[in-house]
């Protein structure tokens, strides 16, 4: 091996020779001395995690291949397989992390006031700041997940979601005396809403986010018959 070429073999990163075992992959070093560096094993993990979720992202769980997790990582196969077992191990980790991530960001908007109005534009503005900052994560959830896994799709954490906002709108039909058994239904059609936008605004990012809420907000709060032509947060007017 020349001088000035590294290979990765396995876990190692070789910098101009001295590893025989494993196939390994080149790349230009700079002339870089001979020397062997490892990562760790909670840092290579995370690497992988990494690696998936943009894959699962951009192809989806069934079109990417193990193959192609180690490729994308600069590892042999046997590195995925020892982490997690395999591709669906690695999936079921992206997915958890992302949900954990996700309903965390939710719960946290839906207990941010006791005002329904500001608790609905919290919870509005949680979605898109989630898909802002992990537009990655959130396409894994929205795609199709394997058919033998239900938990941590993106429709079982909406109705988990939904079921912990009955509360807040039974209280508010309450209050107007309408039939508090229909919050279940209500909830389900409100986090539908929102969700549904968010995939929207997902590719389609014309519009700011503060707007896109705004939209969102007007539309429920206000009701068809009531819409304003020009619609604001009062989050933002503090």
């Amino acid at each position: 091996m020349r001088e000035g070429v590294g290979y990765w073999v396995g876990e190692f990163v070789v910098a101009g020779g001295g590893v025989e075992r494993g196939c390994g992959r080149a790349w230009d070093t700079g002339g870089m001395a001979e020397k062997r560096t490892r990562m760790s094993g909670v840092a290579r993990r995370e690497q992988l995690v990494a690696v998936g979720r943009s894959l699962f992202a951009e192809k989806g769980f069934d079109a990417t291949s193990v193959e192609e997790i180690a490729a994308r990582a600069k590892v042999s196969k046997p590195v995925v397989y020892e982490h997690f077992g395999g591709k669906e191990g690695l999936y079921a980790v992206v997915v958890d992390r992302e949900v954990q991530s996700l309903i965390a960001s939710l719960h946290s908007s839906l207990e941010s006031s006791d005002r329904p109005r500001l608790i609905l534009e919290n919870a509005t503005l949680a979605l898109l700041d989630y898909i802002e900052s992990n537009t990655d994560g959130f396409r894994v959830l929205v795609r199709d997940a394997p058919t033998d896994r239900t938990a941590g799709s993106f429709s079982s954490v909406m109705g988990d979601v939904a079921s912990r906002v009955e509360h807040v709108i039974a209280a508010q039909f309450e209050r107007s005396d309408f039939p508090t058994s229909w919050s279940p239904l209500y909830a389900q059609m409100l986090v539908g809403l929102i969700a549904q936008v968010g995939q929207w605004w997902l590719d389609d990012r014309h519009m700011k986010k503060d707007e896109v809420a705004a939209h969102v907000v007007n539309l429920v709060w206000n009701g068809q018959r009531n819409l304003r032509p020009n619609p604001t947060l009062r989050l933002r007017q503090a």
